[in-house]
């Protein structure tokens, strides 16, 4: 919290606490003790980070909406701050067992992508927008053929005029099942279904019809609640989620006010997606080491420790998720990503794959061999 001019720390934080539970600008003379108990109470102030703990009364059970309306709400609005950030969240119990948590996780996507130890690999069709549907669907046989395992959409495609959902999800499919027979390896797709939430349930449900395994949903712009109801939908029809964070740098960046990375992967873990983009350490977005570390120890670790800036976290009996580091990778930057961030990740590679020389499928054929040799513990 920084304090508006003439304000104190301790009042600030009374402050947010007050108008993220019951409280309000005056006295009231409604409220009762029994109202009075429900209040946030600041319980930690070191240096300019405070801790606010809140009822869990407070909060309706499996909303996501009302719950994030709750704890990131007005508070930023107010006059009392000049800049305020939720760095962290510590679920209770209660809370992370009302949600339904990732369908498949990790362990989920290993056993049906058949991929036991290495990293997941996939690409995005370049240029990211504007190919019809067959050059669409050309570019993703050379991805799979390649040796990659996914194709993914990019978080602006999704039924434009000149690249059709529905016939684009048909060519893929086609185009799939003639790679997985070619090389004997699984192939999926990650498309983007997301749009209005009515729209993405019928899109969904195409996905299952034809056979893919996997629907991308860009989950901030959809928000929590198309979310939610995907996720519930994705249990019947037995998807997994790709999450992708498009959106997030418009309050995730900025150190001194909005809110952390950490909450959307908190979030994310909660609702159910399967696999989050985390930043790559590396690459062309802003994605330091130290926040790339703990998105990943947020959603795959059970027991996750106190840090800097960091809460500590019990899981329970919610599943790992697929870390997805992308943007701006090449080959040579592989071996550096996966010795930081280990085996359960999936490398998403653009333009590293199509500014090859010899044309895409040389791209994704240089990224899976320099994976295997990884793997293989090959010195490059």
């Amino acid at each position: 919290i920084e304090p508006a001019k003439g304000i104190s720390l301790k009042e600030a934080a009374g402050m947010v606490a007050s108008e993220s539970s019951n409280g309000t600008w005056t006295e009231l003379t409604t409220l009762k003790e029994h109202i009075r108990k429900m209040r946030g109470r600041v319980f930690s102030i070191r240096s300019d980070y405070v801790k606010i703990a809140y009822p869990i009364d407070l909060f309706e059970l499996g909303n996501m909406p009302q719950i994030i309306s709750s704890i990131a709400g007005n508070i930023f609005g107010m006059k009392g701050v000049n800049n305020l950030r939720l760095e962290d969240v510590k679920w209770p119990k209660q809370i992370i067992k009302s949600f339904r948590g990732p369908q498949f996780g990790v362990e989920g996507i290993r056993k049906f992508m058949k991929i036991k130890e290495r990293p997941l690999l996939g690409s995005v069709p370049k240029p990211k927008v504007g190919m019809n549907t067959k050059e669409h669907c050309n570019t993703a046989y050379e991805i799979w053929y390649g040796g990659l395992d996914l194709v993914k959409d990019d978080e602006n495609l999704s039924n434009q005029k000149f690249n059709r959902f529905e016939k684009r999800l048909n060519g893929c499919m086609k185009i799939r099942d003639r790679v997985e027979k070619e090389t004997g390896e699984r192939k999926s797709y990650l498309i983007n279904i997301t749009s209005e939430t009515k729209e993405m349930i019928k899109r969904a449900k195409l996905v299952k019809d034809y056979g893919n395994e996997f629907v991308m949903v860009d989950i901030l712009t959809a928000g929590f609640s198309g979310f939610q109801t995907i996720r519930n939908e994705c249990q019947d029809l037995k998807l997994a989620i790709h999450a992708h964070r498009a959106f997030h740098s418009t309050f995730t960046r900025n150190p001194r006010h909005g809110v952390s990375m950490l909450v959307v992967a908190d979030v994310a873990r909660l609702i159910g997606a399967d696999n989050l983009h985390i930043g790559t350490v590396f690459g062309k977005l802003v994605s330091p080491e130290e926040e790339v570390i703990n998105l990943e120890d947020e959603i795959q670790k059970k027991f996750v420790k106190d840090g800097k800036n960091r809460l500590s976290e019990n899981w329970y009996d919610k599943k790992r998720m697929f870390a997805v580091s992308s943007g701006g990778l090449y080959p040579s930057l592989i071996p550096k990503i996966i010795k930081i961030l280990g085996k359960d990740i999936i490398l998403q590679v653009g333009g590293g794959v199509h500014g090859h020389r010899y044309g895409t499928r040389a791209g994704a054929r240089a990224v899976r061999q320099i994976v295997d040799a990884t793997m293989k513990g090959i010195n490059l």
